[in-house]
């Protein structure tokens, strides 16, 4: 752990002397990352849209600080289509604390945000099987007539 915390600190230093257009990664994108891990404790949340989706008009400023009333956000991202560039209707809380998120739960689930009625839950880990490529399948296996 004192390893981690050491090589956090040696990031976040260099990260905070390079020039900011330098392509290297910058302290404010490494935070969340090291959080994380330097404390190994974090809850990452669920938020969608009871039928049609997260509103348009929610942004990761208005998710996070909508959020915020219940503990510490360490990040809130809202997932984006590729091709469109808009929302796919659902984004991701993460809380410092498993009870802020909790209380979080409880308090937002069923209400509204920007007019839609939001869903939160805890978010599923993430399958690893997917790489995003199809796998092919081959026809269907024909059922035997009697």
């Amino acid at each position: 752990m004192a390893a981690l915390r050491k090589l956090s600190n040696s990031i976040m230093f260099s990260a905070h002397l390079s020039k900011p257009n330098s392509g290297f990664l910058t302290s404010s994108s490494l935070i969340p990352a090291l959080f994380i891990s330097c404390r190994g404790v974090a809850s990452k949340l669920f938020v969608g849209g009871s039928q049609v989706g997260l509103s348009f008009y929610t942004n990761e400023q208005g998710l996070s600080e909508a959020f915020s009333q219940y503990g510490q956000v360490i990040e809130a991202t809202i997932v984006m289509d590729r091709v469109s560039d808009r929302s796919k209707g659902f984004g991701f809380v993460t809380y410092a604390s498993e009870d802020e998120a909790e209380k979080a739960i409880a308090e937002m689930n069923g209400k509204p945000l920007n007019g839609r009625v939001v869903f939160v839950d805890y978010a599923k880990p993430r399958s690893r099987s997917s790489s995003g490529i199809p796998i092919a399948r081959g026809p269907p296996e024909p059922v035997p007539q009697n």
